[in-house]
């Protein structure tokens, strides 16, 4: 044993916790019940992470008392005591856990905090739960001793900089055999939280599904436990109302939203397991995190095993809940968790259940399936990349902003086709905007065609194979050729006048050929286009523009060349025709068609100064000057 362990040891605390705390201690939050469930759920964490490491090593729970929560009010000495005797802490683990917050989303956490008027709900969101405390306490003593170790270490910290290490006295160490005790110096505006009735409140409302029993240890009587302390996954749907489901969504997942689908059955048969899942109303901030980790608890005959068991496939991954096994084995391995047979079949038989309840909430509830779609339906489009099995549910169950509306479904678009129409239309852009008034929209607009107008970045990745729904292929605007000559236009008026060209198409596309050379893959006469000169589309074999910016930000792929599509309608193309070839005037209506093409695809020419000189060069010319 070192001097600096038996030491009372000084530390600051990490730079995010420090600036999270002057957040908390100034009372960003205008209710503060959540720290007692944050608390409640730290301890009921430390019982289960004890019970799961006992199935390994029986001794580690010893001949102690059941795991159990226990809440102790001292009105006397103003304290509030949340103890458990679960895994227990040693003394680095103390530091780690207790003064560093060792998540990417601190920085988030801490910029959403500053915004929010009232930041309930984001603690549990971003795991940081324990320094609620602070909202109400001015003072924090943690003793905690580790299972199975004879060491008892305190943690004490008022708010401020830092926080003090230092060895458990022998009172403290007499009280605390196992687990975690803390010690609330209570703020003299928060003494409403010794009383009995708020204690019971707070856990009826936040804490009744914790799995082991929560004890409030009056000053006078006999202790007594204040919650149900059952599986609400393991009991009958008959027994429970909506709102049992609500507060165990808000346990759960740490959420204080409504869930807007709740999905609780059990399965029977090969395998029994028993499912309880919800699909959140509101987007959690770590949606979009590049390991796109799930949130679903894998249970296994009520013991809590992990919660990083990928119970659902990434673009499932904003499902929250519980799957409670029957048949597996509770010690479990990782390497199982990702090879076990049986694990994989529920993976497949809960997916596919989500899946389906999505679609019947769809038809059945439309406003809640709109929240789900609203807040992740970006998510659920990776997996019409991903997941060729349910693709066809998963294209059914999108909705689409379109030419005509938003929030349209496939149904609605094929539902609206036009005389002779036999593809479904879409463009890929990073904005509907821009989307909106994108050239290529415009022979299908002419004919009345709705157009899938899609911004999402996963609209590039899903749309780059080849799909159909209900038998009718998705065809891009911007990619490959495109015919829409049997579709009748909407207005007929005129036009044969309109079809005549303004150039002759072989000797133009020579001569814009000539001036562009290599920046250009081909030049051809479109038919997209009906009053716009040009516009740049990609080959049919190749990747769309889109995907192509998106994966050359990354650094991914290489870029290929564009093929441009002229107008042979158009009087500025006809200029060209009618020019002398080979002359600067050519070469700068030839390169003002591309550029112009790249600037209504959202990109800045090659050389911005030289398209600036070339703008001016024509526009003097055109006035003569």
């Amino acid at each position: 044993m070192t001097t600096s362990d038996t030491a009372v040891h000084t530390q600051p605390f990490q730079a995010e916790v420090s600036e999270l705390l002057h957040l908390m201690v100034h009372s960003v939050y205008s209710e503060t019940d959540i720290f007692l469930r944050e608390l409640v759920s730290n301890a009921s964490d430390a019982c289960d992470k004890l019970r799961y490491e006992a199935i390994a090593s029986p001794a580690l729970l010893g001949e102690g008392d059941a795991l159990k929560i226990r809440i102790i009010p001292n009105k006397q000495a103003a304290t509030l005591t949340i103890a458990d005797n679960g895994i227990g802490m040693e003394r680095q683990e103390l530091i780690d856990h207790l003064g560093t917050i060792a998540r990417s989303g601190t920085k988030a956490f801490v910029s959403k905090l500053k915004e929010a008027k009232d930041g309930l709900g984001l603690i549990g969101q971003f795991g940081v739960g324990f320094y609620s405390a602070f909202m109400v306490a001015e003072k924090i003593v943690v003793v905690s001793r580790r299972a199975g170790e004879s060491d008892v270490w305190t943690w004490t910290s008022s708010g401020g900089s830092g926080f003090e290490i230092a060895r458990a006295s022998d009172e403290e160490a007499a009280r605390v055999t196992r687990g975690t005790e803390i010690v609330l110096h209570l703020k003299d505006d928060a003494k409403k939280y010794l009383e009995a009735f708020e204690i019971e409140r707070i856990i009826a409302a936040y804490s009744d599904n914790i799995l082991f029993p929560i004890e409030l240890v009056p000053e006078e009587g006999e202790p007594r436990q204040i919650n149900s302390a059952s599986a609400l996954w393991q009991r009958s749907k008959s027994e429970l109302t909506s709102d049992d489901y609500k507060k165990a969504y808000q346990q759960i997942a740490s959420a204080f939203d409504d869930p807007a689908m709740t999905l609780h059955y059990r399965a029977e048969g090969r395998y029994s397991y028993a499912v309880l899942l919800f699909a959140p109303s509101t987007k959690p901030f770590d949606l979009f995190e590049p390991n796109r980790k799930g949130r679903v608890k894998l249970y296994v005959r009520r013991v809590f095993i992990t919660d990083d068991a990928d119970l659902l496939p990434g673009y499932l991954r904003f499902i929250r809940g519980v799957v409670d096994s029957e048949d597996l084995p509770l010690n479990i391995s990782r390497e199982m968790l990702q090879n076990n047979p049986q694990l994989a079949q529920i993976r497949k038989a809960v997916a596919t259940r989500v899946v389906n309840e999505l679609e019947s909430l769809a038809e059945k509830d439309p406003e809640n399936f709109a929240k789900i779609w609203d807040a992740f339906g970006a998510v659920l489009k990776e997996g019409i990349y991903e997941d060729f099995e349910r693709r066809e549910k998963l294209l059914a169950l999108s909705r689409f902003t379109t030419t005509s509306g938003e929030k349209r479904s496939l149904k609605q678009v094929i539902a609206d086709f036009k005389p002779n129409q036999t593809e479904i239309y879409y463009l890929v852009g990073d904005s509907i905007e821009r989307l909106k008034s994108n050239p290529r929209l415009e022979a299908a607009t002419a004919r009345g065609i709705e157009v899938l107008l899609l911004s999402d970045p996963v609209d590039a990745f899903w749309t780059s194979m080849p799909s159909e729904f209900d038998g009718k292929p998705l065809k891009s605007l911007s990619q490959g050729d495109l015919n829409l000559d049997l579709i009748p236009r909407v207005d007929n008026n005129n036009e044969a006048k309109k079809d005549e060209p303004e150039a002759d198409e072989a000797a133009t596309i020579a001569v814009i050929k000539a001036a562009l050379g290599e920046r250009v893959s081909d030049v051809k006469a479109s038919t997209r286009l009906t009053s716009s000169a040009s516009c740049l589309v990609a080959d049919s074999q190749g990747p769309s523009r889109e995907l192509e910016r998106i994966l050359s930000q990354q650094n991914r792929g290489m870029k290929t060349k564009p093929i441009l599509e002229i107008n042979l309608r158009h009087p500025l193309v006809g200029a060209i025709t009618k020019a002398q070839a080979g002359s600067k005037v050519v070469d700068d209506l030839s390169l003002l068609l591309l550029e112009q093409a790249q600037i209504l695809d959202g990109e800045l020419p090659e050389d911005p100064a030289a398209f600036a000189a070339r703008l001016n060069r024509l526009v003097l010319q055109g006035l003569g000057a």
